[in-house]
């Protein structure tokens, strides 16, 4: 078994797991990974945070962009354009080529995770990428001007704008983990929930039956990192999801959140401030450098995260 697992949205948990492998054996690391934000789009099955973590980690992520390849080009898409097709979701010709592979093989009756770890194999990763799930699950979200909306036309359509009442995972409820995702989350030494967006990258990943249940079986050696700094999102819409779902857009509406799933929060020096908040909801609070800015920072946030006690 894994001894670290990571619950992983896409950016910021893809910026934690590249520190991570500085810092230990990738062989003993599995990322598991949120699918509520998967897409059919031109008739392809479209993973963006597994080929996000994918792609950062195999270092071909689009440094600019932070999603995507790295020396993209979009003919394909101009041409969809010509045609007077959707052309609000970006695929880069090259990515292309993943949502091809990766749609063929489920045609031909291969599960998501299998397909996954052969695109992360060709990337040369040797550390394990599990979707949560091999069924379907979909974030859908209810706006105050639009009705309910899939996510992706919210994140990227209407670029995270419109004010939101509720979130709800069309399918989880009838989803089942994918193989190894339990043993995985009870097997380790520590789980760790990434700096992703709590509402829609975490929150789908504690949806599919089980997951929830493992992770609070093992509380006190579960820990999350914040992914709110001085009560902004360093990037997305975490922060306002957070304030218009009726929760406080700072570490201590991190903590409410996920109060009966981990045993410690990590929060960035900026907010070491309110560690006495957190304590006082029964979680331990440690501060540190979490901004990611560069690969060194990373590795530091993981040796913080791998020094914690560990407690069964």
């Amino acid at each position: 078994m894994a001894d670290t697992v990571v619950l992983c949205g896409g950016v910021g948990a893809a910026r934690l797991l590249t520190g991570l492998i500085q810092v230990v054996d990738p062989a003993e690391l599995t990322a598991i990974v949120n699918v509520a934000d998967d897409m059919e789009l031109h008739g392809l099955h479209i993973s963006p945070d597994l080929d996000t973590v994918v792609y950062t980690l195999s270092g071909q992520v689009s440094r600019e962009r932070g999603w995507g390849l790295e020396g993209e080009t979009w003919q394909a898409m101009e041409m969809v354009r010509h045609y007077g097709g959707a052309d609000w979701f970006s695929l880069g010709d090259r990515d292309l080529g993943t949502h091809l592979f990766r749609t063929d093989q489920l045609r031909r009756g291969r599960a998501l995770d299998e397909i996954t770890t052969d695109i992360a194999a060709a990337w040369g990763l040797t550390f394990r990428v599990l979707p949560v799930s091999n069924d379907r699950v979909r974030t859908m979200v209810t706006t105050v001007d639009h009705g309910e909306i899939s996510f992706q036309e919210y994140f990227v359509a209407r670029a995270h704008s419109v004010p939101v009442t509720s979130v709800r995972f069309d399918g989880a409820a009838d989803a089942e983990p994918a193989p190894g995702v339990l043993d995985a989350i009870t097997g380790a030494e520590r789980v760790i929930i990434a700096p992703s967006n709590p509402a829609v990258s975490i929150d789908p990943v504690l949806a599919v039956p089980g997951v929830s249940e493992a992770l609070r079986a093992r509380r006190s050696s579960v820990v999350a990192v914040s992914p709110i700094i001085a009560g902004k999102a360093i990037k997305g819409p975490a922060d306002r999801l957070l304030t218009e779902l009726g929760r406080e857009a700072s570490v201590i509406g991190v903590a409410q959140w996920y109060r009966d799933l981990i045993g410690t929060l990590v929060v960035d020096d900026a907010d070491a401030d309110r560690a006495v908040e957190i304590e006082a909801l029964g979680i331990a609070a440690v501060a540190t450098d979490t901004i990611m800015s560069e690969p060194a920072v990373a590795a530091g946030l993981a040796r913080t995260l791998l020094a914690l006690p560990i407690g069964r």
